[in-house]
């Protein structure tokens, strides 16, 4: 028996919404990098993109266990001498972009300097509110928080 490798024409995509209120950042980090990748599919092939849209909404409402909220710290530089700025999870989500905690934690959970990683990245859209333009898509609900009591706090 040969091993099954899928071929781009053969993948079908879905769109999923998932609503991330209330629901812990890891767990939902690591569950939406396994979408993005195609990895529940039985057809998964490591070079071949047979992952999901994924549309996050309420990414500002979405929790961090522990004191992670003040403890945890997200570097990031600005190319200049000195340049390294420094900001808490809770600035972040209080500030102007608070989607950007929720696509850190999955582009770090992506396979490393990849361009099929940054494809499969590019099917992620966060939204901080609970409007999306993505309506026609038909997205199907992905009720993350239901599926493991932990999900959700």
């Amino acid at each position: 028996m040969q091993t099954y490798s899928a071929k781009p024409s053969e993948v079908t995509k879905k769109w999923l919404v998932i609503d991330a209120d209330g629901v812990v950042l890891g767990r939902l980090a690591s569950q939406i990098a396994m979408l993005l990748r195609g990895k529940h599919k039985t057809m998964f092939t490591p070079h071949i993109d047979t992952g999901d849209h994924v549309v996050i909404i309420n990414a500002e409402k979405v929790k961090l266990t522990g004191k992670k909220m003040k403890n945890k710290l997200y570097h990031r530089h600005t190319g200049f001498p000195g340049g390294v700025k420094t900001q808490t999870p809770e600035f972040i989500l209080g500030g102007k972009h608070p989607e950007r905690v929720i696509e850190k934690a999955v582009e770090r959970m992506m396979p490393k300097e990849s361009p099929l990683a940054r494809q499969q990245l590019g099917k992620l859209r966060v939204y901080p509110g609970t409007e999306h333009p993505h309506t026609a898509q038909q997205a199907e609900v992905f009720d993350f928080a239901s599926k493991n009591p932990k999900n959700k706090r």
